[in-house]
């Protein structure tokens, strides 16, 4: 196994609050969308996402409906991004509440402050079709890390697990895709980027250091559709200069030299097994806010680092779950410039998840467009 982050104990509690402090934060999606918001796509004829909203407002206790396709992202930012996307004229705050089970299973597994304890719910959800793809895009309040409780054996819960394997079952989609921000590991990928994987791997220093799943890797063999892959790279530029050009929200980074990576380029779609990129290169889940840099060597472990995707990974393989599944996470930050030192890297990529969540989410969302539209 290659090198990768050590920390000293200082150092895990001040990733750990940064995980914290980001994950409820409001702030990435208020200043992520301050420069406005993305309106009007223009998909191809007959593509674009139809919104379907139910005949009547489902009780949050009741079960899914069927679907083709479940599109999961969980922060504020990232559900404002996935909403004006692909559910054009139903806000996040219009889709329904889903809380099937959580007073009685979910809630004695999880810490008191955590996000899903100020709503009472797993996450709220949106039916939509695209192509005649039965789709549910659903934002989770349940996190790996948010989440975690110290049990009676002294392992830590992990609910969220729990959560994928309930919308399957109800659901029955033939295909489970995880989206949103992400931090990027390799220098030749940039801000806004998408990396797509069919494999998700634990990369876990804090509370799950010692799970028996720690850094285990998680496989899901199909081919994703990429027929309308160029369709979506091309709907990218038209939103690219609110990442490097002049729609940028205001502010500066922490230190011109923050990122490995140019500052200017065409956003673009990363897919396993393809361009130099390993087959089943993971996706990494870990339980602090970890990041890569151009010398911790993470681009030799997966694609892009985030807290939660290997969950789902886990919960199909426990739970014998019949569906293909894939990750498609956009970089919120790119990586990170390793001659730097601790403090101002840190301070580089929380500038950039902050300003960068809702803007690089649009660009994740058009990729799960365009991979929906394939089927």
């Amino acid at each position: 196994m290659p090198d990768f982050n050590t920390y000293s104990a200082a150092e895990l509690k001040r990733r750990d609050e940064m995980a914290t402090r980001l994950r409820h934060g409001s702030e990435a999606a208020s200043i992520a969308m301050s420069a406005g918001t993305v309106q009007d796509i223009p998909f191809p004829k007959k593509l674009a996402p139809v919104p379907k909203p139910m005949s009547k407002t489902p009780d949050p206790n009741a079960s899914l409906p069927r679907a083709d396709v479940i599109a999961m992202m969980d922060t504020s930012a990232e559900g404002h991004a996935m909403a004006d996307v692909l559910t054009p004229g139903h806000g996040l705050e219009s889709w329904y509440d889903y809380a099937k089970n959580y007073k009685s299973h979910f809630r004695p597994l999880i810490q008191n402050g955590a996000p899903s304890t100020y709503g009472n719910r797993l996450g709220s959800y949106f039916p939509i079709e695209i192509n005649g793809v039965k789709v549910l895009v659903y934002k989770s309040e349940l996190h790996m890390h948010e989440d975690a409780k110290k049990l009676p054996d002294g392992s830590m819960s992990l609910p969220i697990k729990d959560m994928f394997a309930q919308l399957i079952e109800e659901a029955k989609p033939k295909v489970f895709l995880t989206t949103g921000t992400s931090g990027g590991v390799y220098c030749s990928m940039h801000l806004g980027d998408v990396a797509v994987s069919r494999a998700a791997r634990f990369t876990c220093f804090k509370d799950f250091k010692d799970a028996p799943f720690n850094h285990e890797t998680f496989t899901s063999d199909w081919t994703i559709p990429q027929k309308y892959s160029a369709q979506a790279h091309q709907l990218m530029q038209k939103y690219a200069p609110h990442l490097t050009g002049k729609n940028v929200p205001k502010g500066t980074p922490p230190n011109p030299k923050c990122a490995c990576s140019s500052a200017v380029y065409p956003v673009d779609i990363h897919y396993d097994g393809e361009n130099g990129i390993p087959k089943f290169h993971p996706i990494l889940t870990t339980d602090i806010f970890e990041y890569g840099t151009s010398k911790n060597n993470l681009d030799k472990l997966g694609m892009a680092v985030e807290m939660d995707d290997a969950c789902l990974g886990l919960s199909v393989k426990e739970n014998k779950l019949k569906v293909k599944w894939a990750c498609v996470r956009n970089l919120s930050d790119p990586t990170i410039n390793g001659d730097l030192d601790t403090k101002t890297q840190e301070n580089c990529a929380e500038y950039w998840y902050v300003k960068f969540g809702y803007w690089t989410t649009v660009m994740s969302a058009l990729t799960t467009w365009g991979i929906i539209a394939g089927m």
